[in-house]
């Protein structure tokens, strides 16, 4: 069968045989054995309602057998034949191109050479899954391949529930993930309803479908790590033999050692899975592996004194490096980490002490163990931190629940007032009031003819808009203007690219929209040879509410709660988004946000330049009115400025009290 006779089938006629697993791809860590056996029995009649009742006997031994085995049911039988990777948009069967835009960012989402752990359908973070099953995505396919631009597929935690009539303004998909009642979001709901097969976490972008590799955060760590060097060098000062230490190169954290590069350091990054170090060594993403700490040791050292700007993945635990370094008097400039703590008792965060495989065993057979060596290994890494940063260190937070989990274990990171924590957000310290108070943030665009040189042409333009705005651009964002420009005439010699031809790009509205207007006139003409699917990162000005990341620096009480991110997703949806999503987990953990997403296919079209404008306008603008009534003076600033410049915009603005006033009274 051809690849489109493939998508257009579905469920097969005809049972497929059971699959061969190739042992070289990395696979997702067995989850804990948490169901009851007449949960089991609920499992797998969850499962085989996929399929017709006949083929029940065969499949339930089986789908058993991955039950007890992974803690799951993938039902790897039905994985694909063909390989699975961004195809041009022309190659997808469709009777619109926005599905075929959606099935292309699937299953670039699913490639091999960007998903973390394929064969589970997981992108990034050790559980963000684009589906529960291989059903799942065959279904989904399918309607995707059959749907008119008069209907609207919704689904439910990566389950296809149906085509439903709509319009052709509606989004064409509706995807939530995760979205428990409030008192069924713990981790091991998660992990209880997972494994039933009704819910899963989609991260952020995975379950979205706009992932586009570590490129994705590429953008983002180099303005931290820029941005954390100029708070803590002298002038004149730069960032050359100056040591980043971190840890992870699975998924998204795999873009720290390529933003370390661009920001011209020396990056240190500690990665236990020697499948994720090897695979980011091969792609570019970081210059060295090491799996000898006196090695480390030696070419630290030579790099320091040469100041090198250099990449070094260590095969190894990060908290043997913070500790090593200690003992021979190595500084560190800047330190973080960026692990999936989200997720510390399933493979998110490997303990000092254990090996890769040893852990792994641990996590499915011996689940409170495995959390006991966990929460050692945090006080530990922890208390080894507190002496660097006691010599100089700038430790900062990197938004994967590391503090938070420090925290529950014990370890020695709270502030005096017993509150909040010693160590900063980068979203507190840098991105907060930098970036996402004005408006800025991950835009991105993936060219959907699959050439290189329409990504190259999408960076010109948008390279040609960034320098015309930032000639009347104010003194308050000149700086993230020129960053921003630094990056997007850089990125193609930063070989960022892995799977589709996508760019990421800091912008705040004004930039979007007259980028994405840039892009439709040229795909109009044909400069562009096919659509531009348009997106960004929840982690954004206005998509994601999370305490101690994105809204980490909302101070008026309000960081816990999600109405920005339901307002997002609802906002955007009937101002012109193809698809919108709404998710429960993100990167700092289950039950710990609320974050929405959308993607927009530009066709060229004059309803594409309508629906661009508004919607773009309204997803950065919601979130800078948020943070500007919780009194961020840059929100303010920036809310202010756009009232001005959009005489339909009024937005509530806060009155400032007088805290003396308050002071006196109490």
């Amino acid at each position: 069968m051809t690849f489109k006779e493939q998508i257009l089938q579905g469920i097969p006629k005809i049972v497929p045989k059971k699959k061969s697993l190739d042992s070289k791809v990395s696979r997702a860590p067995k989850r804990k054995q948490i169901l009851s056996t007449e949960e089991k029995k609920l499992a797998l009649r969850n499962a085989l309602r996929y399929f017709p009742k006949d083929w029940h006997k065969e499949l339930a031994v089986e789908f058993l057998e991955e039950l007890n085995t992974y803690g799951r049911i993938y039902m790897y039988r039905f994985m694909p034949e063909y390989e699975i990777s961004a195809r041009s948009i022309h190659e997808y069967p469709s009777k619109t191109n926005q599905a075929a835009g959606i099935m292309l960012m699937i299953q670039n989402n699913l490639d091999h050479a960007v998903a973390q752990h394929p064969y589970e359908l997981i992108t990034y973070g050790g559980n963000g899954a684009v589906f529960q099953n291989w059903a799942q995505y065959l279904l989904t396919m399918q309607y995707l391949a059959t749907m008119t631009d008069e209907q609207t597929l919704h689904i439910y935690s990566g389950h296809p529930m149906g085509l439903f009539p709509s319009s052709k303004d509606a989004p064409r998909v509706v995807v939530t993930n995760g979205m428990m009642i409030p008192n069924y979001s713990k981790p091991d709901d998660w992990e209880k309803y997972n494994a039933l097969g009704v819910t899963q976490y989609g991260q952020m972008t995975a379950g979205s479908y706009m992932y586009i590799g570590p490129q994705g955060i590429v953008h983002g760590t180099t303005i931290t790590v820029m941005n954390a060097f100029r708070k803590t060098l002298q002038p004149k000062e730069t960032p050359a033999g100056k040591i980043f230490l971190t840890s992870g190169l699975g998924g998204m954290s795999g873009a720290q050692p390529k933003a370390g590069n661009i920001a011209g350091c020396i990056t240190i990054c500690a990665e236990v899975n020697p499948k994720a170090a090897t695979k980011r060594h091969e792609q570019g993403w970081v210059d060295e592996i090491i799996d000898d700490i006196n090695d480390l040791v030696t070419r630290t050292k030579k790099a320091m004194d040469q100041k090198e700007i250099v990449s070094i993945a260590y095969q190894g635990n990060v908290v043997d490096i913070w500790e090593k370094f200690y003992d021979e008097n190595i500084h560190i400039q800047l330190g973080s980490d960026q692990t999936s703590l989200h997720n510390p008792w399933s493979g998110g965060y490997y303990p000092a002490g254990l090996s890769y495989d040893e852990a792994n065993t641990l996590i499915s057979t011996n689940p409170d163990v495995f959390k006991q060596k966990v929460q050692e290994s945090l006080r530990r890494q922890a208390d080894t931190i507190n002496k660097h940063t006691a010599r100089g260190t700038y430790f900062f937070d990197y938004g994967n629940a590391f503090l938070l989990e420090a925290s529950r274990a014990g370890a020695d990171i709270m502030a005096k007032n017993g509150i909040d924590f010693k160590y900063p957000s980068y979203v507190q310290d840098i991105l907060g009031p930098m970036c996402f108070d004005y408006g800025f943030g991950p835009f991105r665009w993936v060219c959907t003819s699959g050439k290189p040189e329409d990504l190259d042409t999408t960076d010109q333009i948008a390279l040609e808009v960034m320098e015309s705005i930032k000639k009347v651009s104010p003194k308050e964002i000149q700086q993230q203007m020129q960053d921003n420009i630094t990056w997007i005439r850089e990125a193609k010699q930063n070989k960022l690219v892995v799977g589709s031809q996508a760019r990421i790009l800091y912008a705040d509205a004004e930039g979007r929209i007259k980028i994405a207007e840039a892009f439709n006139k040229a795909i109009k003409t044909g400069k562009i040879t096919a659509p531009v699917v348009l997106g960004r990162d929840h982690h954004d000005v206005s998509g994601t509410d999370s305490p101690y990341r994105e809204t980490s620096n909302i101070y008026d009480g309000s960081k816990f709660t999600a109405d920005m991110a339901i307002h997002n997703v609802i906002g955007d949806s009937f101002r012109g988004a193809t698809w919108v999503s709404i998710h429960n987990g993100g990167g700092v953990g289950w039950g710990e946000v609320i974050n929405g997403g959308f993607g927009m296919l530009l066709d060229g079209t004059e309803e594409a330049s309508q629906k661009l404008e508004r919607m773009l306008f309204y997803d950065v603008n919601n979130g800078i009115s948020r943070r500007s009534w919780a009194r961020n003076k840059e929100a303010l600033f920036a809310i202010k400025r756009e009232m001005e410049r959009t005489p339909q915009l009024k937005v509530t603005l806060p009155n400032i009290v007088d805290d003396k006033l308050l002071e006196d009274l109490m």
